[in-house]
């Protein structure tokens, strides 16, 4: 958290002065020590070549998933005729560690058409705009599964 903390300061300041790094340096110490005694979730992170590796990949197929949510729902506004089916569905992962199940909410709420209401262990809800399939596997497939594999490298 120290690393993240300072390398964010850093970049926000733009400036390697020396009161810059010395105020980064401290809030970058005092913050986590004050809010981040009891974090587990960082301390499953994996810093090694092959999770940085499924990391750039998870971004590039996020960045594709986000595109195509983004032109179904403004193709839905566009066009109001077209149907929608929103309702709550119920997805399963087999994602292990807390770090990945939260990427992987977070991933889905920031995909348009989706929002995840609740993680609880292995399940996920979450609003669908078109509920394609009521099912939880077929429900897991459309949703989850694309994310799933990248995480589970990235995270273990």
């Amino acid at each position: 958290m120290f690393i993240t903390l300072l390398g964010v300061w850093l970049l926000l300041n733009n400036s390697m002065k020396f009161e810059i790094v010395m105020v980064g340096l401290a809030l970058s110490l005092i913050l986590p020590l004050l809010f981040c005694g009891r974090c587990e979730v960082f301390t499953q992170l994996k810093l090694t070549p092959k999770s940085m590796l499924y990391t750039i990949l998870y971004l590039l197929v996020f960045l594709k998933e986000l595109v195509v949510a983004n032109f179904d729902v403004a193709r839905r506004v566009i066009s109001p005729k077209l149907p929608i089916n929103p309702g709550i569905v119920e997805v399963k992962t087999t994602l292990k560690s807390k770090i990945a199940r939260v990427v992987l909410a977070n991933s889905i709420t920031l995909t348009p058409g989706t929002f995840t209401l609740e993680i609880v262990e292995d399940t996920l809800f979450i609003h669908w705009i078109d509920v394609k399939s009521t099912d939880v596997k077929g429900a897991t497939k459309m949703i989850v599964a694309t994310f799933e594999k990248y995480l589970e490298e990235m995270y273990g």
